[in-house]
């Protein structure tokens, strides 16, 4: 929902809510943590993991979308003769705030559980059998 209308992009575009990348490596994580152990190195692999991802999506892409936004309105500016002022709009939503990031970890961490719950559905466990 974008300035008071439903954008069906959003649901599968970077950026903004909801962070589905910092909610599926928590998600794993927690899964193996759970599965093989905190002592395993396959958990410390996904800790890792989603470290690197979180970090990416707070960090690098939500200052290139930034810098995106500002670019998008120094082309605005131009004047209609300069050869750049007809490029197509780069994309501003890339990355999120770590507010976002958390919120959607704390997700990620509920999907386990709520798949735990259901023994017969076990999606997030069938993977590590």
């Amino acid at each position: 929902y974008k300035e008071k209308r439903w954008d069906s992009k959003r649901m599968f575009g970077s950026g903004g809510m909801p962070s589905s990348h910092s909610s599926t490596v928590t998600a794993l994580a927690v899964a193996i943590g759970f599965q093989d152990g905190v002592g395993a190195s396959t958990f410390g692999l996904a800790v890792v993991l989603a470290a690197v991802v979180m970090y990416d999506a707070t960090g690098v892409r939500l200052h290139a979308g930034r810098q995106a936004e500002v670019l998008n309105q120094i082309v605005c500016e131009l004047p209609t003769e300069h050869p750049l002022s007809n490029v197509r709009p780069l994309r501003e939503l890339l990355g999120h705030t770590p507010l976002q990031v958390c919120l959607y970890s704390i997700v990620g961490v509920s999907l386990y559980f709520v798949d735990d719950m259901f023994p017969q559905s076990n999606y997030v466990s069938s993977m590590f059998s």
